[in-house]
């Protein structure tokens, strides 16, 4: 991913992502679902990820954060690298059973592999779009 897609202050959506995963997919493991990651105590959405029938029964045995990486097609264990890892404290499924929400609580830190200028990892939501132009992006943890 490039670092101008990443931090960069340009609104440059992927609207066509669900269906480049829905093309990729070739076996039943690789089928997926949303899951929105809630911070237990802010109730912030800090992540929209994907998860799969593993992702999701290994986070409900372990309740550590693993989801499915739809660009990697590999099981996604949050923090295994940056040492982010998040604690699920609950799991809640919507009314068509076709999302998932989980409520987790950071083990240290926030969940974005992108830091802030302090070296912070930030919450994976940490622009905002403009308004008033509908192009732009203000950082809100630069």
């Amino acid at each position: 991913m490039s670092h101008e897609l990443e931090e960069g202050l340009t609104l440059q959506l992927d609207f066509t992502k669900i269906a480049k995963v829905a093309a990729n997919i070739k076996e039943e493991k690789d089928n997926v679902i949303p899951v929105a990651v809630q911070h237990a105590d802010t109730k912030e959405v800090i992540l929209v990820a994907y998860t799969n029938r593993l992702a999701m029964e290994l986070t409900f045995k372990t309740r550590t954060l693993t989801l499915w990486s739809t660009s990697r097609n590999v099981l996604w264990e949050k923090g295994k690298t940056s040492g982010e890892s998040f604690e699920v404290l609950e799991a809640r499924v919507n009314c068509e059973q076709n999302s998932l929400l989980y409520i987790v609580r950071p083990r240290r830190g926030n969940i974005c592999h992108t830091k802030n200028s302090a070296g912070h990892p930030r919450n994976c939501y940490y622009r905002a779009v403009n308004l008033d132009d509908g192009s732009t992006l203000v950082n809100l943890d630069p």
